[in-house]
């Protein structure tokens, strides 16, 4: 099938083109901040770097036309209650405007209004070029319970969107697995969605849930400079969304495979720190390997698929052979008896 439905429409939509000028001018007369912008890349946005001329770092935001008013606000009152909360969690800021807004309609030339809004910058090196580590894997598992700890009584009207990225909407990305050109990864990737439908789902209504950063990866997870296994910074609260807390464990905890440990031994260490801080329930345990490997197959299956409709887009590279047999390994490591044993015994 090669229709996407609604829950890919964001995806579909090409972000507008923005030039570093137009961003630089958007900075002056809306935020009163002189400096100069450095494109990066978004896979539904435009985002710059923005150095003010005083020295102080910022992103600026040109959100998706495509992208619901709601959304955008609900990640905009998660950092405010984050900051509220916990002042010191190593999150971005949301930079007021001089109105005390803190997100403004900008007029494209196409005729499209992009929401924009101004962030504080954390310096450090993201998590896929450090030197990677038990101890790091152990930090990242802290500072994500940490931020759930932080969200778990923030409440948003925008929570509960439909978004291709949380998990719990796996079974609908059979509908793009076209996209998989190997033979053997349509077959492992399908395989793995069979599982969930029948051992997932019928769970989720049980599980605990609530509002959550849903995308700790290796771009979004920022190591200090000068320690790896210090962690400075989790970024991006695009994907936002209420869902299964061992869903946003699960998927943190495939930026945590590296070349030094195993895919289940690394969700052992990852889980088991999480679990020190915010204890995991028996039923979330026993389904976390599952999960994470659903995650592996929604990521491959999504990054094919991005290539696919925006080639262009440097967000996503071109998945590999290479890439495409590391992930199903990963996926074959998760899904053994001796992975749920270790992640059992690293939960206590």
């Amino acid at each position: 099938m090669s229709q996407s439905t609604d829950i890919f429409s964001v995806m579909t939509v090409h972000a507008l083109d923005v030039s570093t000028a137009t961003a630089e001018q958007v900075a002056l007369e809306r935020w009163g901040i002189a400096g100069h912008a450095k494109a990066l890349t978004g896979e539904r946005d435009r985002n710059f770097y923005f150095r003010a001329d005083d020295g102080r770092e910022f992103v600026l935001k040109f959100a998706n036309p495509a992208e619901d008013a709601g959304v955008t606000d609900m990640q905009i009152k998660a950092l405010q209650h984050i900051a509220g909360v916990d002042p010191d969690l190593p999150v971005p800021r949301v930079i007021p405007l001089p109105d005390g807004g803190f997100e403004t309609p900008v007029a494209h030339e196409t005729g499209g209004i992009q929401r924009v809004r101004l962030l504080s910058w954390l310096p450090g090196t993201n998590l896929m070029r450090s030197r990677r580590s038990g101890a790091q894997r152990v930090a990242c598992g802290r500072l994500l319970a940490r931020t759930q700890a932080a969200m778990a009584d923030f409440r948003h009207p925008g929570a509960g969107h439909e978004l291709v990225w949380d998990l719990k909407h796996a079974v609908r990305l059979r509908e793009v697995m076209f996209v998989l050109t190997s033979v053997v990864a349509r077959e492992r990737v399908g395989a793995v969605f069979d599982m969930f439908e029948a051992r997932i789902t019928p769970a989720l209504p049980m599980l605990r849930h609530q509002v959550l950063h849903n995308d700790m990866n290796g771009l979004n997870t920022i190591v200090d400079n000068a320690d790896h296994d210090r962690i400075a910074g989790l970024i991006d609260f695009g994907d936002m969304v209420d869902t299964a807390v061992v869903i946003d464990v699960a998927t943190g905890s495939v930026a945590q495979f590296a070349p030094d440990i195993g895919a289940g031994a690394a969700l052992a260490e990852f889980a088991g720190a999480f679990h020190a801080a915010r204890p995991l329930l028996a039923e979330e345990i026993a389904l976390l390997p599952l999960l994470s490997a659903t995650r592996v197959a929604i990521s491959l299956t999504l990054q094919s698929w991005h290539r696919h409709i925006q080639p262009h887009n440097p967000h996503y590279a071109p998945v590999t052979e290479q890439d495409i047999a590391r992930r199903l390994g990963h996926i074959a490591d998760l899904l053994t008896a001796e992975t749920a044993a270790a992640v059992r015994g690293a939960c206590g």
